[in-house]
């Protein structure tokens, strides 16, 4: 096996802190758009709007979940490099191998609630055209 440098678990600091930023953006978008929702439930209750709070309830937790595995996988990366620091390669590799499977899983969580997200747009792109049509 190569030998694993400092550099390498440091490259992806930029790439973990823009994801977990991306992260944090949905989580506030969709935290307004709850909000939202409630106000116009509290208004005119619908069914409509009851599918809509489930499915940003379910986005919500694949959002924790995502910005779970990526501050994981952030962390590994900092604790490799101190391990690599104090000279242990070996357990500096397979944390930094940990890290990258975090990381993937963050990612793969990702994909799922982005379409989870176009599922939900469909569906009111759906409502839209059969409001077009009745008219």
């Amino acid at each position: 096996m190569s030998e694993l440098t400092l550099t390498t678990p440091a490259l992806l600091f930029p790439a973990i802190s823009l994801l977990l930023l991306a992260y944090t953006n949905r989580f506030l978008a969709i935290a307004a758009l709850i909000r939202k929702l409630h106000d116009e439930y509290q208004e005119n209750p619908s069914k409509f709007l009851v599918g809509q709070i489930k499915n940003l309830r379910k986005r919500v937790a694949l959002i924790r979940s995502m910005q779970f595995f990526g501050m994981a996988s952030l962390f590994l990366c900092v604790l490799c490099m101190f391990l690599l620091f104090a000279d242990e390669q070996l357990i500096g590799k397979w944390v930094f191998g940990t890290g990258l499977l975090l990381l993937m899983a963050s990612l793969g969580l990702s994909l799922w609630e982005i379409q989870i997200s176009v599922d939900a747009l469909n569906i009111h792109l759906k409502k839209i055209e059969e409001n077009k049509h009745t008219k």
